[in-house]
This record gives C-alpha cells, structure tokens and sequence, in this order.
C-alpha cells in the first residue's frame, strides 16, 4: 500500500513542472515512481540536474539528457523525497546517502517540491536517523561531536556517498529546533553536510494518504 501512496504523491507533483524545462530531479524510491511518471512527457524538457548516480541512470534510459548545474545557473523546479516532514516543510533527507547533492540542488531552486506519503509527517523530527555526510578522516571526531550533542551517531559501513564520503547515522535525537542543531552540525570540521533541509526547506509538501493528497506550502508554516 505504501508503494502505492508513493506513486500518488510522485502524480501529485506533475502540474508543478508543466511549464518547467530544465528539471532538478532528487533520488529515492518515491523518486524513482516521479521518473518513471515522466516518460509520456519526456520531450518538454532540455534537460534535468540530478541528485545521484542512481537517478541519472534512470534519467538517462529514459532519454532525459542531464545537465551540469555549474551550466544551468538556477533551476525553476526541484522535486524530491523526504524520510521526515515537519508542519514548518523542514526535513530530514539523506536515507538513500544522496544528501549533498540534494541540498545543493534545493539551493539553487526557486521552487522546491516534496513528494511522500502521510507517515512521513512528524510533529518533531528526530525519530529517523539523521544522515551526515563527513570526510573520512573526520569520522571519529565528528562522532564524539555529535555524542556531546546527545546523539548517537553509527557508521553507515559499507557505503560510500557519491562525492567518495562516509556517512553517520545519528539515533535518539529529538530536533527540537531544526535550523539552530543544522548550522551547529554544519560548522564541525569533517562534516561536508547534515541531512536537515531547515534553512533551505521545501515550498510544497505533496502528502499522499488513502484519503487524498494533502498540499502543505510555505504559506503554512
């Protein structure tokens, strides 16, 4: 059933790119249902900015061409998942280790949607682990930063990030104040970046639901 909202939401996200040329495109599994969506209309875009290798090769059997975000400047829209929403569209994304790249993207994006089912939205976030991304060397000591913050961070072994990192898993942190611990995790030295998307939060949430799709926007907050 979860397969099923995830494909609803992805639906749910295609009248925000109708006008759209240059697509900024995220990764995950309810991305993967937003690709897929996009083969009947394949031939309005010029292109798409892609968050992961794994979204580029979907995006390259599709015959969407990617492009080079340093080339394109601005994007009109980005679409992506989430692993944890929050009634302000702060996030927790990083579970599929794309994180960096997502955070740049969202950046550079006027518009940036968020596509998930219901169980995603929290009244604080935490309950996820929260991915950060660090330089390998740095692992030990960001570790004892993040225990002195009260998490408990795990390796994540056997992966290694698209950019040639590693990433901490952080457990049993209640994020109380989104913005304040992402600033705090992003000035340690070794961190490249922290799975919180607070300071650069979604503009539209897409919730799916058995009920419906449910639209939260900044509007909201």
């Amino acid at each position: 059933m979860q397969d099923e909202l995830k494909k609803q939401a992805a639906q749910a996200a295609l009248p925000y790119i109708k006008d759209c040329k240059i697509l900024g495109v995220g990764t995950g599994s309810t991305v993967n249902h937003f690709i897929d969506l996009l083969a009947p209309i394949k031939q309005q875009f010029d292109g798409a900015v892609s968050s992961s290798e794994a979204s580029t090769k979907r995006l390259i059997e599709l015959g969407i061409p990617i492009l080079n975000l340093n080339t394109v400047g601005t994007l009109d829209v980005y679409v992506d998942g989430a692993d944890e929403v929050n009634a302000n569209l702060q996030l927790i994304k990083g579970g599929g280790g794309a994180l960096t790249r997502e955070k740049i993207i969202a950046a550079a994006s006027k518009t940036f949607v968020c596509i998930a089912d219901e169980s995603k939205l929290v009244s604080c976030l935490g309950a996820s682990p929260l991915p950060i991304e660090v330089i390998p060397m740095a692992r030990h000591y960001v570790a004892e930063q993040i225990l002195g913050l009260g998490g408990k961070p795990i390796w994540r072994e056997n992966f290694t990030t698209d950019n040639g990192n590693i990433i901490l898993d952080v457990h049993a942190m209640q994020i109380t104040n989104p913005l304040e611990l992402e600033k705090i995790i992003n000035n340690m030295a070794g961190v490249v970046t922290v799975g919180l998307f607070a300071d650069r939060a979604a503009d539209i949430v897409l919730l799916a639901s058995e009920s419906g799709t449910k639209t939260l926007t900044a509007s909201n907050r």
